[in-house]
């Protein structure tokens, strides 16, 4: 199938590893052309030189801080000047300190919210510009499932999710009448390095093993295993292209049917 996304020039928050990283790739085979940012420059530029290599696509590395406003500024002008347009925005920047009420302090709370909430906003705010010139635009926000299902040792990247999840039901509705779609994407548990720090906090605040946490875990998710980034990439691709044109305001959860509390289980 055609998704239509062949010389579209995608841009991803956060692009240098887990979910970013597997849709900067899968955006790449499709035919796109993709910028990737993240704080890191030398994995951040191995990465690009991977993809570029699997897919004979540009692959432009942009080191920023979206915690930073000049970063999600200079992210967003960089690739638009270098490619000469923005039509895909892929926000999936965001790593948030875990913990209970008593055990976080505000730095944790402002860490969650700066990075997470405000860096998707930072830079969907930038991209809009330029997709409202082309009357043409994707806003894929990746945020998860504790946004909607909250879990108490959780409770900052779940404000954030939460915040992110309203932020993009309100700006689809703005940006309809502009040819642009914005849709979030709600992964439950999936095996990255962002997985294992849930698990050692879930392990801690428990006072369970990490094996007993994960496994607590795989029993509340009825298909019986953790998500794929690259499941979660294919959802992106699709919401990105023009099989998508009628979706936007759009919240799905990709959690393998799981609806109820880690801790529940």
């Amino acid at each position: 199938m055609d998704l239509g996304l062949r010389d579209r020039v995608a841009l991803i928050g956060g692009g240098s590893m887990g979910i970013g990283k597997a849709s900067a790739l899968a955006l790449a085979r499709e035919g796109a052309h993709v910028a990737i940012c993240a704080r890191g420059k030398d994995l951040l530029e191995q990465v690009a030189g991977d993809i570029a290599r699997e897919t004979e696509r540009e692959v432009l590395p942009i080191v920023a801080d979206l915690t930073r406003e000049e970063d999600a500024e200079n992210f967003v002008h960089t690739a638009a000047q270098h490619f000469g347009r923005v039509d895909i925005l892929v926000n999936c920047a965001g790593n948030s300190p875990g913990g209970s009420l008593q055990n976080l302090t505000e730095a944790d709370w402002m860490q969650s919210l700066n990075l997470k909430f405000m860096g998707y906003v930072r830079t969907a705010k930038r991209v809009v510009p330029y997709m409202k010139d082309r009357g043409w635009g994707r806003i894929i926000n990746v945020i998860g499932n504790d946004g909607i299902k909250p879990i108490y040792f959780e409770i900052t990247p779940g404000a954030a999710n939460a915040a992110c999840i309203n932020f993009t039901l309100a700006i689809a509705e703005e940006l309809a009448p502009h040819g642009i779609t914005v849709n979030a994407v709600n992964p439950g548990p999936v095996d990255t390095d962002r997985w294992w720090g849930l698990v050692r906090t879930m392990s801690r605040e428990m006072g369970i093993t990490e094996e007993q946490a994960q496994q607590r875990a795989i029993r509340s998710i009825p298909i019986g295993r953790l998500c794929t980034a690259e499941e979660v990439a294919d959802m992106v691709v699709f919401l990105a292209s023009e099989r998508a044109t009628f979706v936007t305001g759009a919240s799905i959860s990709l959690d393998g049917g799981q609806r109820k509390a880690i801790m529940d289980v």
